[in-house]
């Protein structure tokens, strides 16, 4: 049986501003209240499948320390749940995604976890669509 890597190491996580840049200029967006991702396939440079980065609007949370605190439930729920990601994503079809925590609504870690488990299995369909249209 496979043991599964629940990590979130540096080399995962979206810095780019290029990769950003065409993120939000060329990617699409799944959606699950208050839960937003848009992603993007990119060229695969570092053999990683994922890159993936986090944010939470300055117009919801003005203060620092809240923003902080929904990016850390964020990227905890991520890293729990990316497995689901990964069977699924390819190496050969590497993604560049960036999650967002969008709603004045203070969720609990447990809604927000649930909330991603949804979101993402909402990515997966979209993307599967997508490649038996191209089949």
């Amino acid at each position: 049986m496979e043991q599964k890597k629940f990590t979130y190491p540096k080399k995962e996580k979206l810095k780019s501003r290029i990769a950003i840049e065409e993120l939000f200029t060329t990617g699409k967006t799944v959606t699950k209240y208050p839960l937003r991702m848009v992603y993007v396939q990119i060229a695969n440079d570092d053999n990683l499948p994922l890159k993936v980065g986090v944010s939470v609007s300055k117009r919801h949370y003005k203060k620092a320390v809240d923003r902080n605190y929904f990016k850390r439930l964020l990227r905890e729920a991520y890293r729990l749940n990316k497995h689901m990601l990964l069977d699924h994503i390819t190496e050969d079809k590497p993604y560049s995604m960036m999650l967002f925590y969008q709603s004045k609504d203070r969720l609990t870690f447990q809604e927000i976890n649930h909330k991603m488990v949804k979101l993402f299995e909402k990515f997966i369909e979209a993307t599967t669509e997508k490649k038996e249209e191209l089949s």
